[in-house]
């Protein structure tokens, strides 16, 4: 009959001490196999079986000292130095760090900033200072130009007036304090009549209707009274500023705009005529054809501002005009053309004073190309020859030795005899 405490099976693990250990790895007899003594008779216990005859029992391999073991150490008795703990991404010291690289970046490109408008600022003041130095050299030279026509027809009084504005804005002018001088003087010899001022009567005032003004502004205007229609236009816009004010500013720019055309074109009046235009321009743009006139009289008084001063620019301003406009003139009757024919013999003449006789060739080559005169043919063949010679030098003259003939006498030789056998 089976026993009541069959179904708890406790195994029991065998201990086996190291000093009852069989020597080469034996396998230990029966005999020696520990008995289940002192236990009680209910409790199962595992018996270690033992191999029949003829069984082969696999060989259990027992750990030696020559094999690794894994080991574990315990941590009890062991005084390990505490662990240093990281200093975390977002500390303040590196937090300080980058806000000290951005304000030196920042603070970089603040610098080539001020600097870039500082160079900036600089060259647009030394341009503004060349293009204003460049306008009073231009109007100085005009101004001169005008003071020698007023001293030519006796206008002393206008034309010291005229010295004096070019040695005020150009103290440094050639040849200005001369002839201001030289106008003092004749002004003193020929002491210019005092005339007794007329007294001059205050226009009666026009109180005409708005109506009316604008009525004779236009009929004014079919009649090509420019100088009478802007006369009332300005008339109207004074009394009754607000009547109309974008028809009365179109009927003015076509005023102004036909009134310098006509006095550069009809009346030789390049620089009213280039006034006008430009205040038409206040009031709109200018079409082609007013643009061409102004553009035309601007390079005729540039261009005669620059007369025995700088033939060079005066060719230029006037090379333009020949082509473009060459029947234009100004109050001397000078065309445009005549001036630019003048202006490359000039040019020529300054070349060949100085010895430059191919560029003074090239000068007069193109006057003869454009105008064969029988009168500048001789210096244009001349000056051709010394730009040939200039460039083709004769080569140099060898003087031939001459062979010196020897003086005196020479020694007569007697001849030897050699006796016949």
């Amino acid at each position: 009959m089976e026993s009541s405490n069959s179904d708890k099976t406790s195994p029991t693990s065998a201990m086996i001490d190291s000093s009852t250990r069989p020597e080469n790895n034996e396998l230990p007899s029966q005999a020696d196999l520990p008995t289940n003594q002192g236990l009680e008779p209910d409790a199962t216990q595992p018996m270690a079986a033992v191999p029949e005859p003829g069984e082969t029992q696999p060989a259990v391999v027992e750990p030696s000292m020559d094999m690794t073991q894994p080991s574990t150490l315990s941590d009890e008795g062991i005084n390990l130095p505490p662990e240093i703990p990281e200093a975390p991404a977002g500390s303040p010291k590196g937090r300080r760090l980058w806000i000290l690289w951005a304000f030196v970046a920042v603070l970089l490109l603040a610098l080539i900033a001020g600097g870039s408008a500082f160079a900036g600022y600089n060259s647009a003041v030394s341009e503004r200072e060349r293009y204003q130095s460049t306008l009073v050299a231009g109007e100085a030279a005009n101004q001169y130009i005008l003071a020698q026509q007023d001293i030519a027809q006796g206008n002393f009084d206008r034309a010291r007036q005229r010295l004096e504005f070019i040695i005020e804005i150009d103290p440094n002018y050639p040849d200005a304090s001369n002839q201001l001088a030289y106008v003092l003087t004749q002004q003193r010899i020929t002491a210019t009549p005092t005339f007794a001022a007329m007294p001059t009567g205050t226009p009666t005032p026009d109180y005409r209707g708005r109506d009316d003004l604008l009525a004779q502004a236009q009929s004014q205007l079919l009649g090509r009274d420019w100088t009478g229609a802007i006369d009332t236009l300005l008339l109207l816009r004074k009394n009754y500023p607000d009547y109309l004010a974008v028809k009365v500013d179109g009927m003015l720019f076509v005023a102004l705009r036909n009134r310098g055309i006509d006095k550069i074109s009809q009346m030789h009046d390049l620089e009213g005529g280039n006034y006008d235009l430009t205040l038409a321009e206040r009031f709109g743009p200018l079409d082609a054809e007013a643009r061409n006139w102004r553009d035309w009289a601007d390079l005729y008084i540039r261009g005669a501002s620059f007369w025995d001063v700088d033939w060079a620019q005066a060719v230029y301003y006037f090379s333009q005009l020949a082509n473009a406009a060459p029947n234009l003139m100004d109050a001397s009757g000078w065309t445009a053309s005549s001036r630019y024919m003048d202006a490359l013999l000039g040019y020529g003449d300054w070349f060949a004073l100085n010895g430059q006789w191919c560029d003074a060739q090239a000068q007069y080559d193109t006057y003869m190309s454009l105008l064969a005169s029988p009168q500048v043919e001789p210096t244009a063949v001349y000056v051709a020859d010394q730009c040939y010679q200039q460039q083709n030098p004769p080569a140099p003259v060898i003087p031939e030795t001459e062979t010196p003939t020897p003086t005196g006498t020479p020694p007569e030789v007697t001849p030897e005899v050699t006796p016949t056998p």
